[in-house]
């Protein structure tokens, strides 16, 4: 029997880079939709307080961590989400800029990070941030696999999603060898971790978007309707943002599941080469769909 391929890529932080936000960046930026909008924006609000979360997980064990190799990969992973913290934290100002109640939000993802590091053992922790980096990773092939996802977006919010997107691919088993190697996490608390970890994504970025479309000025009858009209965009089972990643996810239920038994997007090295070769995330994301299917 062949043995199994593994894909893996080079972690490369990326520092302060230029997304050009500000307060030119329309409300509604992706296709004008309010919903398609708000949820993205929603998911992405818990991104910093989310990467420091992670951060510390992984740190947690990183005294006991001997393999050199491992001891790079953390310290990059970490480079990485530090970046990600910072350049999202700066478009959360451009939300609360608009009216929208960003600290009251914040609150309410900080409390359940807070109740996680309350309840859970640091193994369990850090497997719950293994489950959100897998699950950031198959975000990465929702969005930019192929051009439709991406159409009618703004290309400064574009190029930051994919930038970050890139970045998710590079580490995505860096938590999850900390876990499996280090702490010694076993397969039913890994599964478990996936599954509390889904449940929570789902519950709050639908609470969160709710919150947001409320401060827009939208009604309960309206904001009801807004979601349930969504319902295919996000979990339909062949085109649905989330939906069409179901195999992904329950691939990671497998006993002998690791990340790198899945690749990187096709297109990922056109975004590669082509911030290496111009240092611009935008002609980098511009790369990055020429390439994609259509």
């Amino acid at each position: 029997m062949p043995a199994a391929i593994s894909y893996s890529e080079t972690i490369v932080p990326r520092e302060n880079l230029d997304f050009g936000l500000d307060a030119s960046i329309p409300k509604y930026w992706y296709r004008g939709d309010a919903y398609k909008s708000r949820y993205v924006d929603a998911v992405q609000l818990s991104f910093p307080d989310g990467e420091r979360y992670f951060i510390t997980c992984v740190r947690a064990f990183r005294d006991q961590i001997t393999d050199p190799e491992l001891q790079v990969a953390v310290r990059d992973f970490t480079r990485q989400e530090g970046q990600h913290g910072m350049a999202h934290t700066r478009y959360n100002q451009l939300l609360e800029a608009q009216g929208l109640p960003v600290e009251a939000l914040l609150d309410q993802i900080k409390a359940l990070i807070a109740r996680r590091m309350r309840i859970y053992s640091p193994q369990f922790n850090l497997a719950l941030t293994a489950a959100a980096e897998h699950f950031t990773a198959m975000l990465a092939e929702a969005f930019f696999a192929k051009v439709s996802t991406t159409e009618g977006m703004n290309p400064r919010m574009r190029a930051m999603l994919a930038w970050h997107a890139i970045e998710e691919m590079e580490h995505k088993s860096v938590a999850f060898d900390v876990m499996r190697k280090i702490a010694k996490v076993g397969y039913w608390k890994r599964v478990a971790a996936m599954v509390v970890f889904t449940k929570d994504i789902l519950g709050i970025s639908y609470s969160i978007t709710n919150r947001m479309l409320k401060a827009d000025g939208y009604s309960g009858p309206e904001r009801l309707w807004l979601h349930i009209k969504n319902l295919l965009w996000i979990h339909g089972p062949r085109k649905g943002v989330f939906g069409s990643l179901t195999p992904k996810l329950l691939a990671y239920f497998k006993p002998g599941f690791h990340p790198n038994d899945q690749p990187v997007i096709h297109n990922y090295r056109s975004w590669v080469d082509t911030y290496e070769r111009t240092g611009s995330p935008a002609l980098a994301c511009d790369a990055l769909l020429a390439a994609a299917h259509r």
